[in-house]
């Protein structure tokens, strides 16, 4: 079996020391940094399956950091971050990352996220041949065996995350998903009332397809309840 190799930058040396040890405790190779700059070094000539980035760093910081990474590529990224606003986790969402971790946590909590994230990301990335591997709802065409989706031909750039959320809206086109249903489907925890996580990610799916925000062909709001994507 293939290693996988996790990037963890945080500049509190303590914090990234303890991810290191109880990652490589999994079997996972870990690039670890404590600054932007270094991390951004190793993006560009390693291969990685999983970045933890912390959101406070001395140079880059981590949300220019998850946005330079969605730029070329769809690994996951999960934040790392002492902040507990609304709007601080939204705009690491919105930026293309896949989850948010509040500090201080508890590390194999944070072993655990990292592996659900891991385990989505093989999945829709190698994925297997099986008959339904493929849907196509109106010029839009996603499939779960190659992690490709196009629309009218074009491709579409999506994290894993959104991969998931178009996978299952197409899956159960023309049933409204729940955002509760949505959330623990695709994140496999609990749904929590002030959750927008599923939200901002839908709203990221929408500007990649080129929605308009108030009449989206596609991913459609049932207000009070969830989304859908008709037959």
């Amino acid at each position: 079996m293939a290693e996988e190799h996790i990037l963890v930058v945080d500049d509190e040396k303590e914090i990234a020391d303890l991810v290191e040890v109880y990652l490589q405790n999994e079997g996972f190779v870990v690039h670890k940094f404590y600054n932007g700059l270094d991390a951004w070094q190793c993006i560009e000539t390693m291969h990685l399956d999983l970045a933890m980035l912390d959101v406070m760093l001395p140079d880059l910081d981590g949300f220019e950091l998850c946005r330079k990474i969605r730029e070329s590529h769809n690994f996951p990224v999960i934040m790392l971050t002492a902040k507990v606003e609304d709007m601080d986790k939204i705009q690491g969402l919105a930026l293309g990352a896949d989850d948010y971790i509040t500090k201080p946590f508890n590390p194999l909590e944070m072993v655990a996220r990292a592996k659900a994230q891991l385990r989505r990301y093989k999945r829709y990335n190698q994925g297997n041949q099986d008959n339904g591997d493929c849907i196509e709802v109106s010029g839009l065409m996603i499939n779960r065996a190659t992690h490709t989706s196009t629309l009218n031909g074009k491709a579409l750039a999506l994290t894993p995350t959104e991969f998931s959320i178009l996978w299952l809206l197409c899956e159960n086109r023309g049933r409204v998903i729940p955002s509760e249903e949505l959330f623990e489907k695709v994140w496999g925890e609990k749904y929590l009332e002030s959750n927008n996580t599923v939200m901002v990610h839908i709203r990221r799916l929408r500007e990649k397809m080129n929605e308009p925000p108030r009449k989206p062909k596609y991913i459609k709001t049932v207000w009070g309840v969830g989304y859908k994507i008709e037959k």
